[in-house]
């Protein structure tokens, strides 16, 4: 490496648009409630054969904060988490991490992360994809706006003086 070369964060490395593309709909299924997820997947029908890489396991993993959004980082605690990786009959493979221990939720996500990658990408993404980001993004708006109701403003009043 050159002198007036740094390395970049994994943070802010660029990314390429489908890496995006694909973080993008791996976070609305890891995001999404799984009763909703459960609804998605019974609407959408038969899912395909796979062969598990990793089955679903649960474990730890360490959450990490900064003092003022901007500070130092820290150690904030542990979450549960779960994980697993499958391969479709057809050749694609899917990965999930899910926050909690529901296994059934990490495979779902699996699969459509796998689906998303072929052929039935469309339809995956119009049934699936397109409608659970629509409700996380009003559940978002909904709690932005209940957060907004409560916001107090509070003002300075300069006193005068007597001169």
């Amino acid at each position: 490496m050159n002198a007036d070369q740094s390395p970049k964060s994994s943070a802010t490395q660029d990314t390429n648009p489908a890496q995006q593309e694909r973080a993008g709909w791996m976070s609305v299924l890891a995001k999404i409630p799984s009763a909703n997820l459960a609804a998605s997947v019974q609407e959408f029908g038969d899912l395909p054969g796979y062969l598990w890489l990793r089955k679903p396991e649960t474990g730890l993993a360490m959450v990490r904060a900064r003092a003022g959004g901007s500070g130092a980082q820290f150690n904030l605690g542990e979450m549960s988490l779960t994980r697993c990786a499958l391969r479709l009959d057809t050749g694609e493979t899917g990965v999930a991490y899910v926050a909690g221990r529901d296994a059934r939720h990490a495979e779902w996500a699996a699969i459509f992360d796998a689906l998303m990658q072929g052929d039935a990408r469309a339809r995956v993404e119009e049934k699936i994809i397109k409608p659970l980001k629509e409700f996380l993004d009003r559940q978002e708006a909904y709690s932005r706006a209940q957060a907004q109701a409560t916001r107090v403003e509070f003002m300075t009043m300069v006193r005068g003086e007597d001169t």
